[in-house]
C-alpha cells in the first residue's frame, strides 16, 4: 500500500491532526502497525487517520498521546476535527466520501444523496422529521446538496450507482419533484459523469436485500465500506468485510440492467410522472 501523501495542514483540522500523527509516529520510530497494536486497531486504521480519511475519536486521541508521548496534544485538538454539519452516525462517512477516488453505491428505496435534487431532498427530510422547523430542514437539505458538489469535478470520484427499481417507483414529493429528480440522474449519466444501473423487480432475490451499501476507494488509504440503518451507521475497514461487500456489489451489478437500458427505464418512469402531473 502506498504511504500517505503529504497533507496541507491548513486545509482542515483533520489534515493537521493527520500530519501531526505521522510526524509523531515517525519521530518515535514506530510503524503504523506498531502504533495500531497499542490502540488495538489495524495499521491501516492508523494510515487512514494520517491520511485524514478517518476522524480521530477522543478515546483514540488519548491512547495516541500515551503511545507517542505527545502529552495531551491529540486529546486537546481532536474536538476541532470532530465538528461536522452532518449527523454523528454519518459524519465520518461523509468526510471519507469527500476524499474518495471511487464510490460504488447500492440504494433500495431512495435516490442516492449525492444524486438528489434540492426538492427531492427536502421531501425526504420532511418525511423523516415532519415537525422540524423550516430552518432545520433547510440546513439538512443544504448540507446534502453541498455534498453533491464533489461531482462538479469532471472525473473524480468515479461514482457507480445501482438503484433498486423501488427508488424509481416510490413517489417522493409528487410528480414534478420525481420528474426533475429522475431526469437529473439521467443528465449526470448522459454527461458521462456517473454510471447508473437499475436493479429491476424482475431480478427477484438478490445480494443486496439486507439493505443499502456504499464502498469507497482512495489513492492513499485502504478501501472502506459503509453500512447504515435508521440513525446508525458504521464505517468498516476490515479487509475481509470490505472484500465481501465488494463481491456483493459485483453481484448486484450483474443482476442489473445495462447502463443503456437503465437510462431508458429511468426516462420512461420520468415521463410517466410528468404525464401524471400534466395529463
Amino acid at each position: 500500500m502506498p504511504g500517505p501523501k503529504d497533507l496541507d495542514p491548513s486545509s482542515s483540522p483533520r489534515a493537521l491532526l493527520g500530519a501531526e500523527l505521522r510526524h509523531a509516529r515517525e519521530k518515535a520510530g514506530l510503524s503504523q502497525e506498531e502504533v495500531g497494536q497499542r490502540l488495538f486497531v489495524s495499521g491501516s486504521f492508523i494510515g487512514q487517520l494520517e491520511a485524514g480519511t478517518r476522524r480521530m475519536q477522543p478515546e483514540y486521541a488519548r491512547m495516541l498521546d500515551e503511545a507517542l508521548g505527545t502529552v495531551d496534544f491529540f486529546g486537546r485538538n481532536c474536538a476541532a476535527s470532530a465538528r461536522s454539519k452532518y449527523p454523528d452516525h454519518f459524519a465520518e462517512a461523509a468526510e471519507a466520501e469527500a476524499r474518495a477516488t471511487a464510490i460504488s453505491q447500492y440504494t433500495t428505496l431512495l435516490i442516492p444523496g449525492l444524486l438528489q435534487t434540492r426538492a427531492y431532498s427536502e421531501a425526504v427530510f420532511r418525511a423523516y422529521e415532519p415537525t422540524a422547523t423550516d430552518e432545520e430542514i433547510n440546513a439538512r437539505v443544504t448540507a446534502r446538496i453541498e455534498r453533491s458538489r464533489l461531482l462538479d469535478d469532471p472525473t473524480t470520484p468515479l461514482l457507480w450507482a445501482v438503484l433498486d427499481e423501488a427508488a424509481l417507483r416510490r413517489n417522493v414529493g409528487g410528480g414534478a419533484v420525481m420528474t426533475e429528480a429522475l431526469r437529473h440522474v439521467v443528465d449526470l449519466a448522459r454527461r458521462h459523469r456517473i454510471i447508473v444501473q437499475m436493479l429491476p423487480y424482475s431480478s427477484g432475490a438478490h445480494a443486496g436485500m439486507d439493505g443499502p451499501l456504499k464502498l469507497m476507494e482512495f489513492d492513499d488509504a485502504p478501501p472502506l465500506s459503509f453500512v447504515e440503518a435508521p440513525d446508525m451507521g458504521k464505517l468498516l475497514d476490515d479487509p475481509a468485510t470490505v472484500a465481501r461487500h465488494t463481491r456483493m456489489f459485483k453481484l448486484l451489478v450483474a443482476a442489473s440492467l445495462t447502463p443503456a437500458d437503465s437510462l431508458v427505464l429511468i426516462e420512461s418512469v420520468a415521463q410517466d410522472y410528468e404525464h401524471e402531473e400534466h395529463p
